[in-house]
Formats: structure tokens, sequence, C-alpha cells
């Protein structure tokens, strides 16, 4: 995988505009979602993993009954939000619908 660049804090809000579950946590793009129950949750998890492995970009995340939080960082980019993060971030947000 080519290295990514870091987006600076302008091209992030713009990226932000378009994804209104998502806000900045600690530096990372993050969002938590809720399902009816674990299975739901889980099948959620399962769906981004399938993109995520395709991508090879991976989310950090936790689960917890029916909530999933997910933190998305580049470590190719120092640690920082790329354009990988608001992609996959849009994918994310349309398979939690």
């Amino acid at each position: 995988m080519p290295k990514v660049s870091a987006l600076n804090e302008e091209e992030i809000a713009v990226g932000l505009a378009a994804l209104p579950d998502w806000s900045i946590d600690n530096g990372k793009l993050f969002a938590e979602f809720t399902f009816k129950n674990f299975v739901e949750a889980f099948g959620f998890m399962t769906k981004v993993a399938l993109h995520a492995e395709r991508m090879e970009h991976h989310p950090e995340w936790f689960n917890v009954y029916n909530r999933v939080g997910v933190h998305l960082v580049t470590h190719s980019a120092d640690n920082s939000v790329s354009e990988l993060d608001l992609t996959l971030a849009q994918v994310i947000s349309k398979l939690a619908k």
C-alpha cells in the first residue's frame, strides 16, 4: 500500500461535513453505532471487516452487546486522519443503516 498523507484540519472538517455520525476523538475519527442486539452488532462488524480487509485499512473498535464504537486513523500517515479514514467512515456509515 502506498504511503498516505495526513489531512489538515480544514480537509478533515470538510470530510466530517458529509459524515454526520462521525466526530474527532483524540485525533481520530470516531462514531458509535447502536443495534437491536448483539447479533446485529456482530453482523455489522463482520460486514465492515470484509470492506476493511479489501481496503487494507482496519478500524480500531470495541463492542459491548448492541453497541459498536469505531476509531479510524492511518498509522502510515503518522497516526493521523487520512483520506482512507474518510472513505472507510463513509462505508461504515452506509453499512450501519
